[in-house]
C-alpha cells in the first residue's frame, strides 16, 4: 500500500507540473520580447523587464524613461487586456508625437511657469519645452533618460538615475530610485526615493495612459471616475495654476460621486476651455500623512476597476485631449482623441511659485518619498 501511495503522489505531481506548463503555453496574452523591443538600438543600454504575480497579471517596463510598456489585468469574466498604452519597439518611443507614454517624470512633474523659480534670493532658469513654460522636467527630463535597472524578484523592479547638478537648469546632484512592484493583491505599486546635495524642488510621478477596456479600445468618456477631492486648482490659458484653490461644488470638476467622464464635457466652462477638457490638478482630501484613497476608475462593460492610493496631496487627471491618432500602439491601432487618460499622483503644478501650495523643496540630508498604488479589481 505504501508503494502505491508513493507512486500515486509522484504521478499526481507530474500531471500537475504538466498542466502548469501547458497553462503557461496557453497564456491568454502575448508579452513583448526584449530582443524585438530593443531592435537596432542595441548600443543604448535599453532593456525590457517583465513583472508578474500569482494571479496572472503582468507588467512590462523599460529603462528607457522608466516607462510602463504594458499592464495586463483581467475583467469580470477573467479575460485579460493590456490597459496601458505603449509601443512594440523602443524606436517607436523616440518617434512618437506624444513623448510621455508611461514614463517616469522628473525632476518636476507637470508645469513650472516661465521656467523660473526662486529659492531664497537665488533665481533658477529652466529649459522651456511647453511654450513659455517647463513641462515634466524639461526637453530632456527623466522620461528621455536611460535608467539603470535591477530586477529584484519576479514581481519587483528597481530603476535608478543620477541627475547632475544643473541638468535642465535644476540645482544639485539628485539621486533617484523608483521601485515597481506587482503584488499578489493585484496592486501595481510605484515608490519613489530621492536625495539631493542642494535644496531643489522635486515632484516625481508616472505618466501611464490608461484605458480599462484595453489599449486603443475606444473612448474613455464612458469610464466612471470618482476623485476624492473637494477642491481643484484652476489654471490660466497656458495651463499654469492661478494660485487659487477652488471648490468643485456645482462645477464639471465635481467627481466626488462616480460620474461618466464625458457626461459634462459639453458644459460651457472657462476651465474646460483652457484645458481643452480635463487637464487639471485636484486637491485631494488627505487623511493624515499616510496612504489614502485618491480615486476610483471603472470601465462599466468589462467591470475592470482601478483604485488609486497615494500619500501625495494632488492628482492630475488628464483626459487625452491632445491625442490625435498619429501614434500607433503595440497592437497596430492608432491612439485616438480621448481614448486614454492619466491619473498622476503628485504635488501641485508650479508649486515653487505659489507659497500657499504644499512645498516641493527637498533639502540636503532629507529623503524624498512618494508612493502611488494602482489596485485592480472587478465589478460584476
Amino acid at each position: 500500500m505504501r508503494r502505491i501511495s508513493i507512486l500515486t503522489v509522484i504521478l499526481v505531481s507530474v500531471l500537475s507540473y504538466s498542466c502548469q506548463q501547458n497553462g503557461k503555453e496557453k497564456m491568454p496574452y502575448k508579452l513583448l520580447k526584449e530582443k524585438e523591443f530593443i531592435g537596432q538600438l542595441t548600443d543604448k543600454g535599453i532593456k525590457l523587464f517583465t513583472l508578474s504575480n500569482e494571479n496572472g497579471l503582468s507588467a512590462q517596463i523599460t529603462n528607457l524613461g522608466g516607462r510602463v510598456v504594458s499592464l495586463w489585468v483581467p475583467d469580470k469574466a477573467g479575460n485579460f487586456a493590456d490597459v496601458s498604452l505603449g509601443f512594440a519597439t523602443a524606436q517607436d518611443y523616440y518617434d512618437a508625437g506624444e513623448r510621455y507614454y508611461g514614463c517616469s517624470i522628473g525632476r518636476y512633474g507637470n508645469r513650472i511657469a516661465k521656467g523660473k523659480f526662486s529659492i531664497g534670493e537665488e533665481t533658477f532658469t529652466l529649459n522651456c519645452n511647453n511654450g513659455a513654460n517647463t513641462l515634466h522636467g524639461g526637453p530632456t527630463g527623466f522620461g528621455e533618460r536611460i535608467w539603470k535597472g535591477k530586477q529584484l524578484s519576479p514581481s519587483k523592479l528597481e530603476i535608478s538615475y543620477k541627475s547632475a547638478d544643473g541638468e535642465e537648469g535644476y540645482p544639485g546632484n539628485l539621486n533617484v530610485r523608483v521601485l515597481f512592484h506587482l503584488t499578489n493583491d493585484n496592486e501595481f505599486k510605484i515608490e519613489y526615493f530621492a536625495t539631493c546635495d542642494k535644496t531643489c524642488p522635486v515632484n516625481l510621478t508616472n505618466h501611464t495612459f490608461f484605458n480599462l477596456a484595453g489599449e486603443a479600445s475606444g473612448t474613455i468618456n464612458n469610464h466612471l471616475l470618482m476623485i476624492n477631492a473637494d477642491h481643484f486648482t484652476p489654471i490660466d490659458s497656458t495651463l499654469i495654476p492661478t494660485g487659487d484653490i477652488a471648490d468643485v461644488s456645482g462645477t464639471p470638476f465635481d467627481f466626488r460621486k462616480a460620474s461618466a467622464i464625458g457626461s459634462r464635457l459639453d458644459i460651457v466652462n472657462q476651465q474646460l476651455k483652457f484645458g481643452a477638457g480635463y487637464d487639471h490638478n485636484w486637491v485631494l482630501n488627505q487623511n493624515g500623512n499616510g496612504l489614502f484613497h485618491a480615486a476610483t476608475l471603472t470601465e462599466p462593460i468589462s467591470g475592470r476597476t482601478m483604485e488609486v492610493i497615494t500619500n501625495e496631496p494632488g492628482l492630475q487627471f488628464y483626459g487625452g485631449n491632445f491625442m490625435s491618432g498619429s501614434d500607433i500602439g503595440k497592437f497596430g491601432k492608432a491612439f485616438n482623441y480621448r481614448e486614454a487618460l492619466c491619473l498622476e499622483t503628485q504635488h501641485f503644478p508650479d508649486s515653487p511659485n505659489h507659497s500657499n501650495f504644499p512645498s516641493t523643496l527637498l533639502n540636503p540630508g532629507e529623503e524624498y518619498y512618494s508612493i502611488c498604488v494602482y489596485k485592480f479589481t472587478q465589478k460584476q
